[in-house]
């Protein structure tokens, strides 16, 4: 993208869609009987703007949300876990897409595993203990299922605003 204006429009829009989501996935019940599993709906801006703008927008919008939605709505524990998780996640990402062998849902479930992982770790880290390991298998599966729909729904905006580009404006 070549023009700063709509670089910055572009970021903005993708900062406040991962805004939105998070807002909106916390007025969302608790619906599993699993502590800490959770959609990870903010995570569908990171993969969008991932595949539509590249790496610098995905971490300039994962890293912005992550700070955002600590100040807003959380503390710092949430922080360090939404940090460790957002930064390791990313990272997965980034080089899964990099190495062009993998599509939208296969990116997205290795970052929905890498996020838990992370997240865990840094509890472990912050609770001084690893007694946490147990728990792992169950976020696994909480990450691989969130991260398969959020690959799935991020694969086909990115199609719907491709296509829509196309038309008009480009992004």
């Amino acid at each position: 993208m070549k023009n700063p204006a709509k670089t910055v429009a572009l970021y903005g829009l993708l900062t406040a869609l991962a805004l939105i989501l998070s807002w909106l996935e916390a007025q969302i019940p608790a619906f599993f009987a699993v502590p800490g599993v959770k959609l990870g709906l903010a995570n569908l801006a990171v993969v969008t703007a991932l595949y539509l703008a590249g790496a610098p927008c995905a971490c300039a919008v994962s890293l912005l949300r992550i700070v955002l939605v600590s100040v807003l709505f959380g503390n710092s524990a949430a922080f360090a876990y939404s940090l460790a998780g957002g930064v390791f996640s990313l990272l997965v990402m980034i080089l899964l897409k990099k190495a062009g062998r993998f599509g939208t849902v296969a990116v997205s479930v290795c970052g929905g595993v890498a996020h838990v992982t992370a997240q865990l770790a840094a509890a472990a880290v912050l609770t001084g203990t690893s007694a946490l390991g147990w728990y792992l298998p169950v976020l696994w599966f909480s990450g691989i299922a969130a991260g398969a729909v959020i690959g799935l729904i991020g694969g086909e905006l990115c199609r719907a605003l491709t296509r829509a580009g196309r038309k008009g404006e480009k992004l």
